[in-house]
């Protein structure tokens, strides 16, 4: 399939407090965020022209950058707005959205303090992954290699893109072997999320879902277990040990890009989708219009 490269795109980005011709959103070779990865960014989406959390989104976006020792130059009403003037002056309404923040150039060395903190925000049509039949059906999911580090090691409550590193390997093996994604473990072994997703499992009518203590705990994560609870579906956050897998009958991931897409396999286990997953599918589709 051609994608079309998102460098080669019409419309406009926000850049520094201003909105540039595509093309012309660009940075120097010799970045800070770039060698380094002093960068931080948000996964976004609006539906109807209207993002999903948007104050959440960018509340997270300056904490990911604080805990990286660098401080975003916009408030999260400034960043509301440019993300709004990005959708309107774009013209398309059901698109994703992706602030981003890194150090500029003024610095090349493992210390960057006196470097430039610069912000781009951009817009690009990104449909459901799935329609609701296909998403019904599940998609398959490998278990990778690497391990979620422990959250000693890294900052793991940053969306730091340096983290995404062992999950852009992980995911390319999956899908080199015919999956959809690959669920990881954490430093000790447990169950903890795919490479760009929650997961959350079902069985008797209770979701379950590991504890979020080496990962991002994400928007959409939240948002699941606040629909679960209007429902009076019970939520166990709880350690997940890779053996229990066998002992559930439903499966989940859940994300801005996966929304709510059921699991049919994790490995050697088989899940049905079935209630609890299509009640949460159902309920995050209408919560995410509801404006």
């Amino acid at each position: 399939m051609s994608v079309l490269p998102f460098d080669k795109r019409d419309g406009v980005i926000w850049l520094d407090g201003k909105l540039v011709p595509w093309a012309d959103a660009t940075l120097h070779v010799l970045s800070h965020g770039l060698h380094y990865g002093s960068a931080v960014f948000e996964g976004e989406r609006a539906y109807d022209g209207v993002i999903f959390k948007s104050a959440e989104h960018a509340a997270r976006f300056r904490t990911s950058a604080e805990l990286l020792d660098f401080e975003i130059p916009y408030s999260v009403e400034d960043l509301m707005a440019a993300k709004d003037a990005v959708i309107r002056h774009n013209g398309i309404k059901d698109v994703y959205v992706r602030p981003i923040a890194w150090r500029g150039s003024e610095m090349m060395a493992v210390a960057a303090q006196n470097a430039t903190v610069h912000v781009a925000i951009a817009t690009w049509e990104w449909p459901s992954m799935f329609d609701v039949a296909q998403k019904m059906r599940g998609i398959r999911i490998d278990i990778a290699e690497f391990r979620r580090p422990d959250p000693q090691t890294a900052p793991v409550y940053s969306k730091a893109a340096g983290l995404y590193m062992i999950c852009t390997v992980s995911k390319h093996k999956a899908e080199r072997k015919g999956y959809a994604d690959a669920l990881m473990l954490d430093w000790q072994g447990r169950v903890a999320e795919c490479t760009g997703a929650n997961v959350f499992f079902g069985k008797d009518g209770t979701l379950h879902t590991p504890i979020a203590d080496c990962f991002l705990n994400g928007i959409t994560r939240k948002t699941v277990i606040e629909l679960a609870g209007r429902r009076g579906i019970p939520v166990a956050e709880r350690r997940i040990m890779p053996d229990e897998l066998a002992s559930f009958d439903e499966c989940f991931i859940c994300g801005t890009g996966a929304e709510v897409t059921p699991v049919s396999e994790i490995g050697p286990y088989r899940f049905t989708p079935a209630d609890l997953s299509r009640a949460m599918l159902d309920d995050y589709a209408a919560a995410v219009r509801a404006h």
